[in-house]
């Protein structure tokens, strides 16, 4: 493993406005050397705000950028060790895929010919797209492209590669194998890849750390796992996959009470009788007959996902969802049981 605690990038207290209007409000994040960090949200959340501020691309109002501990907030983006991917991939057009590659090395003006060829085969090889090199750009597909964009972004050898949803316009299919494609090529670089995108499942997937962020500012930061089983808030668990989000009292440590019932978990330290959110996740709950149940509730719908079963079901005037690869039928009163590890106990929100 990578020496995690080498800070390659730091962001204190980044304020941006538009025209006015509040962007980014005082975000301030720290990002490691070697790894594969997403920006997750929303819409007009600021992600993408925040990577133009990384790259060189908007100047923030306040704050300071910090590369490797140098200061480079000021520094244009041409003079920072970081290239960008965009999702309109902006390949030249009047250039082949060689030329495309080829253009920041030529910028350089250090390389002889051979050196930059020698470059920007290797480079291709390594995305997949040897034996292109005289094809016209306009020719290729989506994700070929996309590709060509990559090896143009990797082949100055960045410390930082910044990606704005890059697979955004490309087939699901494509964008599958695209999302473990870019994590083996951020492996195989040895380099950190910033990663923007509001698809939870692609962040998920590529991710060593996800950063979720909403209305300007950072919700939550940590693992795929972590942000996935222990959401900090309801924005998060909300956005991060489908979740039952319901009122509770803290009884005591490791007991709650919600839906009518008391349930032991795995949280402590709330205060006696506090109020709080309890997030279930809707493959967490376990059905069972309506007399096992620690609750039980009559099944509204039943809609078949390919993988499993999703399930309403009303039980005292809450509508739960579950997960379940064996469906109940409509109107049936089921039971449903749920862990003490699968229940995941939130401050609640200031109304």
């Amino acid at each position: 493993m990578h020496d995690k605690m080498n800070e390659i990038v730091s962001l204190k207290n980044i304020v941006v406005d538009f025209d006015g209007e509040p962007v980014l409000t005082g975000l301030s994040l720290d990002i490691h050397d070697k790894e594969f960090v997403t920006f997750l949200g929303p819409s007009g959340c600021g992600k993408t705000t925040t990577l133009r501020v990384i790259g060189g691309f908007v100047q923030p109002k306040s704050g300071n950028v910090f590369f490797n501990g140098q200061d480079i907030t000021h520094l244009p983006p041409y003079k920072r060790q970081v290239n960008t991917v965009f999702q309109k991939y902006a390949l030249f057009p009047h250039l082949n895929v060689f030329e495309n590659v080829a253009f920041g090395l030529r910028l350089q003006k250090k390389l002889d010919e051979k050196e930059i060829r020698l470059r920007v085969q290797e480079m291709l090889e390594v995305v997949g797209l040897k034996g292109y090199e005289r094809r016209d750009t306009s020719n290729l597909s989506g994700g070929q492209q996309q590709r060509v964009a990559i090896a143009r972004g990797l082949i100055n050898h960045p410390k930082v590669l910044l990606l704005d949803e890059p697979l955004g316009a490309l087939d699901l299919k494509l964008r599958k194998e695209m999302q473990l494609e870019l994590k083996r090529l951020q492996q195989a670089m040895d380099i950190t890849f910033i990663y923007v995108t509001h698809d939870q499942e692609e962040a998920l997937t590529m991710s060593d750390t996800v950063v979720v962020m909403h209305d300007g500012d950072i919700q939550q930061i940590g693992s795929p796992i972590d942000i996935y089983n222990e959401p900090i808030n309801a924005f998060v668990a909300s956005f991060i996959g489908e979740s039952n989000i319901i009122d509770g009292i803290m009884l005591r440590d490791f007991m709650v009470e919600f839906a009518g019932n008391e349930f032991t978990c795995v949280d402590k330290g709330f205060g006696h009788n506090e109020l709080v959110q309890v997030v279930v996740r809707p493959e967490d709950i376990q059905v069972v007959p309506a007399i096992q149940g620690q609750l039980t509730g009559v099944v509204k719908e039943v809609i078949f996902k390919g993988v499993h079963y999703e399930m309403h079901v009303e039980q005292a005037g809450y509508e739960w969802i579950i997960h379940s690869t064996q469906a109940s039928e409509p109107g049936e009163l089921i039971g449903m049981c749920i862990g003490p590890d699968e229940i995941h106990i939130m401050q609640r929100a200031e109304a």
